[in-house]
């Protein structure tokens, strides 16, 4: 008896990214037409966006939206910026392509509601009498990351649901969530940060990096292997290259400083005015989401389950199974 012969998969290979800002792009420009404020699409997916930096297969798609949470990424039936499920949508490019990896990253527009805290520790540097944003965040934000931790774990559970829709094995891709990488520095110049487009205190610059970020991070890790996914730490991946670390010159910085898009009003009319003129702030830009898309791409084709993305001494960003690093000084 002749045995049955493997089926010949000839779909194009693809991977696909699922989130928020963090992997939409925003930060990076050059965002496709339609995600620009069009018809009140904020998205700003790029064309730059790390997976399409990844070596891993032949299609890229991008399906993250800035300001996206849990919620958006997952199967319910939600809208965000005139856009619906990701995961549903994730369907019908996994029918069409053979999907190796979805990459995931998604959490910190739920409870830890990165964007407001943000703006709530610029407010604080206008006030000289004010002791920082950090003493009380640190009083709340593992709580906040205990909230938001379920609700990543059932966005994954979804995407996996989805893929199973669209008739494949949960061994027959991989499933990586990231965390973020810090966009925040204590390192910067002591007094001429806030002009420069960093207005926060370096106290409060110091928490983000050595601390929230860090939480942050621990939090999704426990989310992701809830959900049998893998996991990848950005929190390090832009060290040195931290909003506003080079002081009068950016050139050498991955994270955007307090940035101000007046192409916003062209595309989005007077719907730009408010956040969304400012919509760039304090994201990776293009050059680290090419570094990020080089870690993505070593971390899934070593195949291991957890890694961190840090810069190595040839200066770019590589995936690393080691222990961490001793914190930077």
């Amino acid at each position: 008896m002749t045995a049955p012969q493997a089926f010949a998969d000839d779909r194009p290979t693809a991977v696909v990214s699922l989130g928020d800002s963090a992997m939409s792009g925003e930060g990076a420009g050059d965002y496709e037409p339609g995600t620009r404020g069009e018809n009140g699409d904020w998205c700003h997916r790029s064309v730059h966006a790390m997976i399409h930096r990844t070596q891993l297969a032949t299609n890229t798609f991008n399906l993250a939206c800035s300001g996206a949470d849990s919620a958006n990424v997952s199967l319910a039936n939600t809208s965000h910026y005139t856009e619906g499920s990701q995961a549903q949508r994730l369907v019908d490019i996994a029918r069409a392509n053979r999907v190796t990896a979805v990459l995931v990253q998604v959490g910190t527009n739920d409870e830890p509601a990165f964007a407001d805290t943000l703006v709530g520790c610029i407010k604080e540097w206008f006030n000289p009498f004010s002791s920082g944003c950090a003493p009380k965040l640190r009083q709340q934000w593992p709580q906040r990351l205990a909230a938001m931790a379920p609700r990543v774990t059932a966005a994954l559970t979804d995407v996996r649901s989805a893929m199973r829709q669209a008739g494949y094995a949960d061994s027959s891709y991989s499933l990586v969530l990231t965390s973020y990488a810090s966009p925040l520095t204590e390192n910067m110049d002591p007094i001429l940060h806030g002009p420069q487009g960093c207005p926060l205190k370096l106290n409060d610059a110091k928490y983000a990096r050595t601390e929230a970020v860090p939480q942050l991070s621990a939090a999704l890790q426990g989310a992701a292997a809830n959900a049998g996914a893998k996991f990848l730490d950005f929190s390090r991946a832009t060290e040195g290259h931290e909003a506003c670390s080079g002081g009068d010159s950016s050139a050498n910085e991955w994270q955007r400083r307090l940035t101000v898009d007046p192409k916003a009003l062209v595309y989005g009319g007077l719907d730009a005015i408010g956040i969304h003129l400012a919509q760039e702030s304090f994201h990776p830009n293009a050059t680290a989401h090419g570094q990020l898309g080089r870690c993505v791409t070593e971390f899934v084709n070593s195949g291991a389950n957890t890694a961190r993305c840090l810069v190595g001494t040839d200066g770019n960003v590589h995936s690393v199974q080691s222990a961490a690093r001793a914190s930077r000084a």
